[in-house]
């Protein structure tokens, strides 16, 4: 299965620290050159940064061809990572892409490429006995500050037969 990556759910998972749920569901996950910018580099000292930098599961590439970029960006009022995320997705034919923006979602899917985010992913890893408490893990998520709709937790918490929060 080739998965291909975004910023933000890196950040996430590794603000959590469940960043090595990605290699335990996938084994090993792309991420376009700019995302590698916005975590490692612009992201120095941050949690991620470090556990990034550190995975030799992560496979980096080259950034996205300028003119591809600009044309996609033209067009989508989304970030450098968003798209260049999309750009290699389409290059590779991937099978997923992790991504929680709600913009670069609706243009991934339009490319008919399939998206999962973050709380998919610990779903998923919940299923697979990889998370061994989702509610405890959805709570981590909030005690972070990661920012994320409070009944997308709810709902998914409800899929699965368990309270709210």
């Amino acid at each position: 299965m080739i998965v291909v990556s975004n910023s933000s759910p890196l950040i996430t998972l590794a603000r959590i620290g469940h960043l090595n749920l990605l290699k335990q569901l996938f084994g090993r996950i792309h991420i376009a050159e700019e995302v590698r910018q916005e975590v490692v580099v612009r992201g120095t000292g941050r949690p991620a940064a470090d556990a990034v930098q550190e995975a030799d599961w992560i496979e980096i590439h080259a950034a996205a061809d300028t003119a591809g970029l600009a044309a996609l960006r033209a067009r989508h009022a989304l970030g450098a990572g968003e798209l260049a995320t999309i750009l290699l997705a389409l290059a590779l034919q991937v099978d997923l892409v992790i991504m929680d923006e709600r913009g670069a979602r609706r243009l991934c899917q339009a490319q008919g490429v399939a998206v999962m985010g973050c709380v998919g992913i610990l779903e998923r890893g919940y299923r697979r006995g990889l998370v061994p408490d989702l509610r405890e893990t959805y709570e981590s998520l909030l005690t972070h500050g990661i920012r994320i709709d409070r009944q997308i937790l709810d709902m998914s918490l409800a899929s699965l037969g368990f309270q709210p929060l």
